[in-house]
């Protein structure tokens, strides 16, 4: 019988640590945290409200530095980048998923989902052709020219997922992305984070405190008072 080769390791972190603030009022976000994340795995990331789960996060996708220690996605150390090299990784490796959905309000769902690949200045044929895709892959396709006000909360959620999803990332970052929403509509968009996940192999991070949706992620780690525990 042939072993399985392991899934190749996307996203590491080493001896993350966070401060914010100095002397008395110093706020130690994150101590030492470390983790890695292969292709095609669901990760969750459980803790309580102010455990350290959105810093973590935030430091995991680029979008903040590291007090100390080191995130690599692939062979890249995105905190030894450059603004303009970080920029680049955020916008053509790693996908976002946000609580509050993060939409803009004056343009429609397929509009929202093309947005990232504007910013890489795509070939507008391919850009259909990939936003009509992403749309399918969510379930939104008769959606396409809806605003955010004329969807439901979990439509926007999932429009937030396509978007997320049109640049063909390598990482998907979530942070409480089911925290606005109602118990199955929850389910629903766990569901297709962990299909997205499996079936195009992202490395998939997501935030959550909600036992049920931590059944269906590939491995849990829980965040407590800044410090990572399996």
């Amino acid at each position: 019988m042939t072993a399985t080769a392991p899934a190749r390791t996307v996203l590491r972190a080493q001896g993350l640590t966070r401060v914010f603030g100095t002397g008395a009022g110093e706020v130690r976000a994150l101590t030492d945290a470390a983790l890695q994340v292969a292709a095609g795995e669901l990760l969750v990331v459980r803790g309580p409200s102010g455990s350290g789960k959105t810093t973590l996060l935030n430091l995991l996708g680029a979008l903040d530095r590291p007090t100390s220690g080191s995130v690599w996605l692939g062979d890249a150390e995105l905190t030894a980048l450059g603004e303009k090299a970080v920029l680049t990784a955020r916008r053509e490796r790693i996908g976002y998923v946000f609580q509050s959905f993060g939409l803009v309000p004056v343009l429609s769902a397929a509009e929202n989902v093309e947005v990232p690949l504007r910013l890489r200045r795509t070939p507008p044929a391919e850009r259909a052709e990939r936003v009509a895709a992403a749309l399918d892959a969510v379930g939104l396709s008769g959606h396409a020219k809806q605003r955010p006000y004329e969807l439901s909360g979990g439509q926007q959620q999932r429009v937030g997922i396509a978007r997320a999803l049109v640049a063909e990332p390598e990482v998907l970052l979530a942070d409480e992305p089911t925290g606005q929403l109602d118990s199955g509509t929850a389910a629903v968009v766990m569901d297709l984070l962990a299909r997205v996940a499996h079936e195009r192999g992202v490395a998939a991070v997501v935030s959550t405190h909600d036992p049920e949706l931590m059944a269906r992620a590939d491995r849990v780690v829980e965040l407590h008072d800044g410090q990572v525990m399996d």
